[in-house]
């Protein structure tokens, strides 16, 4: 897999190099400012970028201005986002970009090894990845859940995190029979229309960001 980091922390960017190198991956470049980020996904048109929100030279949103130009120059490039709180705002405006391919995980993840490696191969497949501590405070925040009861609230959250009917079972320690009928309730409480349940899953998390 071929990877383009941009990260203005020296430290932290070298680890996540080496981190992705000794999976296996490649990074075929790397950007410390803002500025440095779009021309060098052109350049390299990686099969996913792992940004930082704030990056310099104004320490604001850099890193997610460049996601969604990046997106409109490179449609479909996955996108996995680093922050160091929950942003909700930048998180809603990322996802409105499209779910596919998309990740935002807070920076305390990357040392979770596994997980973070695990997130950074379902976003580069076309999945998605959201922080379980995201996932919550977006949860928090929108009426529209208010009609799920707590276990499809429960279930919702581990399909926001990106995980298949058969692990949401195995955390849950319900049968995935279970998981599947509870998955539908949501969809049908959310309004989503009949059609591919790849997609519908995607939809479902959308569906509460944007509402």
């Amino acid at each position: 897999m071929r990877i383009v980091i941009a990260e203005d922390n020296t430290l932290l960017r070298e680890g996540i190099v080496l981190l992705v190198k000794s999976a296996g991956h490649e990074v075929v470049g790397v950007a410390g400012s803002g500025p440095e980020i779009v021309p060098a996904l052109l350049k390299h048109r990686p099969d996913i970028a792992v940004l930082d929100v704030r990056m310099p030279p104004s320490f604001r949103d850099e890193g997610l201005r460049a996601a969604v130009e990046a997106r409109k120059q490179l449609p479909g490039l996955p996108v996995l986002v680093l922050s160091q709180y929950v942003e909700q705002a930048y998180a809603t405006e990322l996802l409105a970009t499209g779910a596919n391919g998309t990740g935002y995980l807070l920076k305390d993840r990357i040392g979770r090894v596994e997980e973070f490696l695990d997130a950074l191969e379902r976003v580069a497949a076309g999945g998605t990845a959201l922080d379980p501590e995201v996932v919550t405070q977006l949860m928090n925040r929108h009426d529209p859940l208010d009609s799920l009861t707590a276990r499809e609230r429960e279930v919702l959250q581990l399909m926001a995190e990106g995980h298949e009917n058969l692990a949401i079972a195995q955390r849950l320690v319900v049968t995935e029979r279970a998981v599947t009928k509870h998955i539908g309730n949501i969809f049908r409480k959310l309004g989503l229309p009949a059609g591919d349940s790849g997609h519908r899953r995607v939809l479902a998390v959308l569906a509460y960001v944007n509402s």
